[in-house]
């Protein structure tokens, strides 16, 4: 089945380089452009930097956990107070997170499993994106 494509700017934060390619692959294919961060901090500073150049981001894919730096959780907080209409998408491997069960009560929008895939990032970045999620 085909993936529903869209269009959009996309901020993915992940800590491993690979699967911010690996997603940012996915998401080019799909319509969108995109951008990378490797923690909540560098994804915070160029949310803010591309909104006050009025360039800003549809939605932010956040990776809930980044050892050594700032994960999703954190990130969110920090980007719902710069943008209180920010649109987040919380990603994380372990579907047994507190914050993945409810990650709505955390600020987020939607949820990605990882490994990626294609139909799951297309669905949900749509919804979310589309103020459906």
């Amino acid at each position: 089945k085909e993936a529903i494509g869209g269009q959009g700017r996309v901020l993915v934060m992940d800590d491993e380089e690979a699967v911010r390619e690996v997603a940012g692959q996915m998401l080019i294919h799909l319509g969108y452009q995109v951008e990378y961060a490797g923690d909540g901090k560098e994804a915070v500073e160029m949310y803010e930097g591309a909104k006050a150049k009025g360039e800003g981001f549809d939605v932010v894919i956040m990776d809930l956990t980044v050892p050594g730096g700032m994960g999703g959780q954190e990130a969110v907080k920090r980007l719902l107070e710069v943008d209180p209409d920010a649109r987040a998408i919380v990603s994380s491997g372990y579907s047994d997170d507190p914050v993945i069960a409810k990650f709505r009560e955390y600020g987020f929008s939607g949820f990605l499993k990882k490994p990626y895939k294609i139909g799951d990032i297309a669905r949900v970045v749509r919804e979310v994106t589309e103020g459906k999620g």
